[in-house]
């Protein structure tokens, strides 16, 4: 998979190309399954509905963190507020870099990027039919084509 240097893709940049690569064969690996037992995409879809991308678990990590750090500050000792001053330059260098320490045990782990879990999403829409009237509104004109794909969204 090759990806130009953006925003949305600071993680995939940053991380390991093993982890990268199992991650990437696990993906694949959940497609091809569903491409052999297509009666199970849409538990698959809503499973991946629910599935938390890297940047929510930094998030509530790092929230978590933050406050355990303010709480134990405030009930036990000012040494604690050290946990939160630090858990916020992770956090700003993960917006800034896209990287911070917990990045590559999560990654380890297997959780993914935004972009992995949507391309898993739209692999398993076009296996289960989702886009087979697009060829029917190719040669359509605008108008036409935007009232289909409004009433796609919209459903």
């Amino acid at each position: 998979m090759t990806l130009t240097k953006t925003s949305s893709n600071r993680v995939f940049e940053n991380t390991n190309p093993v982890f990268n690569a199992k991650i990437l064969q696990l993906t694949n690996q959940s497609i091809e399954y569903h491409a052999i037992h297509p009666e199970r995409i849409d538990e698959r879809l809503k499973e991946l509905e629910e599935e938390w991308d890297i940047e929510r678990v930094i998030e509530a990590n790092a929230a978590s963190l933050m406050l355990a750090g303010l709480i134990g500050g405030l009930a036990f000792h000012r040494k604690c507020l050290g946990l939160s001053c630090l858990v916020a330059g992770f956090l700003l260098q993960h917006s800034i870099q896209g990287w911070c320490p917990p990045v590559p045990l999560l990654r380890r782990l297997g959780v993914r990027t935004k972009e992995e879990i949507l391309r898993e999403r739209y692999a398993l829409r076009i296996l289960r039919g989702d886009f087979n009237d697009i060829g029917e509104i190719v040669d359509s004109p605008p108008d036409e084509k935007i009232a289909h794909v409004m009433s796609a969204v919209n459903e």
